[in-house]
């Protein structure tokens, strides 16, 4: 991978075997991404990126502008999201297993005595894991057979930039365990657009029109789940 920069801009570039040049701008916080095809020079290359300086720089001010929940200190009372909706935190001094768990509009999270916010927040976590995978696991089978696919292998984990990724070769897909606080929409929007991949690998208008039909509001759901707040450290 390779830094340059173009006036105040800083950009990493990745030169591929594709055809196309691709610019991306990256949550958090608006970092600029290049696939650049490995025929084109760097003057080229140069020149392309300088068109879209404003397009970039108008993505960079919607991230700045993006709210971002406060930082989560794990005390009672305190907010959790889940499937879009807030829920208050009831900490629970207990001995033996440690969970979470949701019941009469709160989020009970029982752990040990004197454990550090830190460890309250994997133990919530591996809750958030566990709820998104079981969600995963309903919905899954339904648009494979929807959508003429099968997915040879998927699962949940932390990712930075991404809602969730699509290996097409090996047929395997990936969710941010972020998704687990989203309203259920977006997380089916976002499973929807990976095993479009399957039958499309790049988001040309072959990829909108598959999408078009099988979830006709997936532009809303795109926006809703972009326009939401960010995790207080960028992502959980």
């Amino acid at each position: 991978m390779t830094i340059i920069e173009i006036g105040s801009i800083t950009i990493q570039l990745n030169r591929k075997a594709i055809k196309n040049l691709h610019i991306s701008v990256l949550p958090p916080d608006g970092r600029v991404r290049a696939s650049v095809p490995e025929y084109m020079t760097d003057v080229a290359m140069r020149m392309a990126v300088i068109r879209r300086i404003p397009w970039i720089k108008k993505q960079q001010n919607k991230f700045v502008k993006q709210p971002r929940q406060s930082e989560r200190e794990m005390v009672n009372g305190e907010c959790h999201y889940l499937w879009g909706r807030c829920y208050r935190l009831n900490v629970v001094a207990h001995i033996g297993k440690q969970e979470a768990k949701l019941n009469r509009g709160r989020l009970h999270l029982y752990v040990n005595p004197m454990v550090t916010a830190e460890q309250k927040m994997l133990v919530l976590t591996t809750y958030y894991r566990n709820v998104l995978k079981k969600r995963i696991s309903d919905l899954l089978p339904l648009w494979e057979n929807k959508i003429g696919v099968d997915v040879a292998a998927w699962g949940v984990k932390k990712m930075k930039t991404k809602w969730g990724s699509c290996n097409t070769q090996a047929k395997r897909i990936w969710l941010n365990l972020e998704l687990a606080k989203k309203p259920l929409e977006c997380l089916e929007y976002i499973l929807v657009h990976e095993l479009v991949h399957l039958l499309e690998r790049n988001h040309n208008d072959r990829f909108k029109a598959h999408m078009d039909k099988l979830l006709p509001d997936w532009l809303e759901r795109k926006a809703l789940l972009n326009g939401l707040p960010l995790n207080y450290d960028n992502w959980l």
